[in-house]
């Protein structure tokens, strides 16, 4: 039963995610709040290995929470059913968009989901930042990586193993 649940939670989230892999996190944050399989801390560290870790963010996340919601058979579920509705949309929209990509109801669904998938991100990284404001040296972090970020424009990849190594160093402190 456990593997059918993941199997459909993860499809409904292939699905109706629009925007890339971090359009996921609200239907993820949803699923822990749910089902309970992980909590907002795991969710924000399964986000965090999954940016950095090779291929889609979304995936690595569905990869992640099935193995640990199921085990091998729940990753396998979890994966396989968040990229199967992607598979076929793109097949079918491929070949639809090539004979309409003109047409100004096409244009306007497209540029509508633009600012709906931003208010998602926002929405959940709202939510998951708000475990850790009582933490000063994470938020200080925070700061200081947005504002490194701004000045340098370095690769986002940069940042993010900046914020590993701090964090290692900090958790010990």
């Amino acid at each position: 039963m456990i593997y059918l649940q993941l199997f459909f939670e993860f499809f409904k989230i292939g699905l109706f995610s629009f925007g890339g892999g971090y359009a996921t996190i609200p239907f993820l944050y949803n699923i822990s709040e749910v089902y309970g399989w992980y909590t907002v801390k795991e969710l924000t560290d399964m986000i965090a290995v999954a940016s950095v870790t090779p291929g889609p963010v979304g995936i690595n996340v569905a990869t992640y929470a099935g193995l640990k919601t199921a085990g091998i058979l729940g990753s396998m579920a979890a994966t396989i059913s968040e990229m199967l509705p992607s598979f076929f949309l793109v097949i079918i929209v491929s070949k639809i968009l090539n004979k309409f990509h003109q047409n100004f109801f096409v244009k306007s669904l497209l540029e509508t989901l633009k600012p709906i998938s931003c208010a998602l991100l926002l929405s959940v990284t709202i939510g998951l930042l708000k475990p850790h404001i009582t933490d000063i040296k994470a938020m200080i972090l925070l700061a200081a990586l947005l504002i490194l970020s701004r000045k340098t424009k370095k690769d986002p990849l940069f940042y993010m193993l900046i914020a590993g190594l701090t964090g290692a160093v900090i958790s010990f402190l």
